[in-house]
């Protein structure tokens, strides 16, 4: 028996895995901005916004890590697209 695709042609898979790479880039972005609204917010508590200074807070320290990683993974996923001949125009915030 040969093998047979049961949920639609190839170019249909296709089309469904540059939807789901565009749902997740979706995601990625939206924790994007909620992580800097939490850098934001504990850089307000600290009355600190520089990260040189040893009493810049933890917390801020590790979303702006996180954040970094995360735009990373976001402008990785942008060239899978691109290759794929998918939708890039999502912007990462600065």
């Amino acid at each position: 028996m040969k093998d047979q695709y049961r949920f639609g042609s190839a170019n249909h898979v296709g089309s469904r895995k540059v939807e789901q790479i565009s749902g997740l880039i979706s995601d990625l972005d939206r924790l994007v901005r909620i992580l800097t609204i939490g850098i934001a917010t504990e850089e307000g508590h600290a009355r600190l916004s520089d990260p040189s200074d040893a009493a810049y807070p933890i917390l801020a320290r590790t979303y702006a890590a996180r954040r970094v990683n995360l735009k990373g993974t976001i402008a990785s996923l942008q060239r899978q697209l691109a290759d794929r001949g998918g939708r890039t125009e999502q912007a990462v915030p600065a």
